[in-house]
């Protein structure tokens, strides 16, 4: 076998190594990326299904701060917008808002909610017990909706924290959806 084509075939395995290692490293990313949030506290995840409340003591003599954020996938032509920006709650006192949601296109569109909180300790210590985010939501053209959401602040929300920021982004999940239903009506 002559020099060149000895490197050669060494070239193209590095490069077919190098390729396995970057996709494995890239598939292992999002674990990964979980656990290094969930050790140093800045995950903000909130639970994905509803929690249940039971009649606990409120703690009268704490005040926490949740404030709310609602923001748009870029091309999504919805208005969505929290009903009150910011309010005082107690530490296990059951409290409702909604968010405001209104579809601007012609179009009968589908939305599907992704919750996040910050700071990403207090993510735990959030808990809803009915959310819009749990479920997609439909909007007729031009119609608009209510969304509701009904959460607790655990009690055992460190000191530390007195403000908890509860963010949603807003996606379009028609096409993904309109899919799902054809896929469905196919088999």
């Amino acid at each position: 076998m002559s020099q060149p084509t000895k490197s050669n075939r060494n070239l193209l395995i590095g490069l077919v190594l190098g390729s396995i290692g970057m996709f494995g490293f890239g598939f292992a990313l999002v674990p990964l990326y979980d656990v290094l949030c969930d050790a140093l506290g800045i995950n903000g995840k909130t639970q994905s299904t509803a929690s249940s409340y039971e009649a606990v003591m409120i703690d009268k003599d704490r005040t926490v701060t949740i404030e709310f954020i609602a923001q748009v996938q870029s091309n999504m032509p919805w208005e969505f917008v929290p009903k009150v920006n910011r309010m005082q709650v107690h530490p296990g006192e059951l409290t409702r808002t909604a968010f405001l949601a209104k579809n601007l296109s012609s179009n009968n569109l589908v939305g599907q909610a992704i919750p996040s909180v910050s700071p990403g300790q207090g993510a735990a210590y959030f808990n809803k017990t009915e959310c819009f985010c749990f479920n997609q939501q439909p909007l007729a053209a031009m119609a608009d909706a209510e969304l509701p959401l009904i959460f607790y602040v655990d009690a055992d929300l460190p000191e530390s924290i007195n403000t908890l920021t509860l963010s949603y982004t807003l996606y379009d999940i028609t096409d993904k959806q309109t899919a799902a239903i054809e896929q469905g009506a196919a088999r």
